[in-house]
């Protein structure tokens, strides 16, 4: 059985009921009749994702530290 496919209008629709409207995937999942998996990648995709910045802001913290000898 194929799975559903979605037009990017519907999927971006979604993702901003999601993350501008405050709704819960769950509330999403249900009224549109999309799986809450899907809707995960969907916001995933569209969210920028923090983990390199996080890693160089981590690493600039750690070259700032500065070493005293006891």
């Amino acid at each position: 059985m194929n799975s559903p496919r979605f037009t990017p209008e519907f999927k971006e629709e979604a993702v901003r009921q999601i993350v501008d409207r405050g709704y819960s995937v769950a509330e999403v999942s249900e009224r549109l009749g999309v799986s809450a998996h899907s809707l995960y990648k969907w916001v995933k995709a569209v969210k920028p994702d923090k983990t390199d910045q996080n890693a160089a802001e981590l690493k600039k913290s750690e070259s700032e530290t500065e070493y005293v000898e006891p």
